[in-house]
């Protein structure tokens, strides 16, 4: 398991939620933990695909993503129900902890 800690954005394009996979991958990472503050928000505006390109590569390659922030800022009921339903499956979760996002990969 990899955790990116950056005191920048470390996705700001589809290309650098792609880059970061390809690089943990072959590094054997199995699994990331990223934090929404180093995520552009664009990712959360779900009309440009940002989010659903970037998470249909990680299930590809059946990397795990954990993404730890505060979800309650974001009032649209389309990315509420985005994040309920990666919860729901398990494989990308949006978490508040790192505890929790460490609880959901050793389960």
């Amino acid at each position: 398991m990899a955790e990116v800690i950056s005191e920048n954005t470390v996705i700001g394009s589809i290309e650098d939620g792609l880059d970061i996979l390809g690089d943990l991958y072959y590094q054997g990472f199995d699994a990331i933990i990223l934090y929404e503050k180093n995520i552009t928000p664009l990712f959360f505006d779900l009309k440009n695909r940002m989010a659903g390109e970037i998470l249909q590569k990680f299930s590809n390659y059946r990397m795990r993503l954990s993404i730890i922030g505060d979800y309650g800022k974001y009032e649209r009921k389309s990315v509420q129900d985005f994040i309920f339903e990666s919860n729901k499956t398990g494989h990308v979760t949006f978490v508040n902890t790192l505890q929790e996002a460490l609880n959901r990969f050793s389960a």
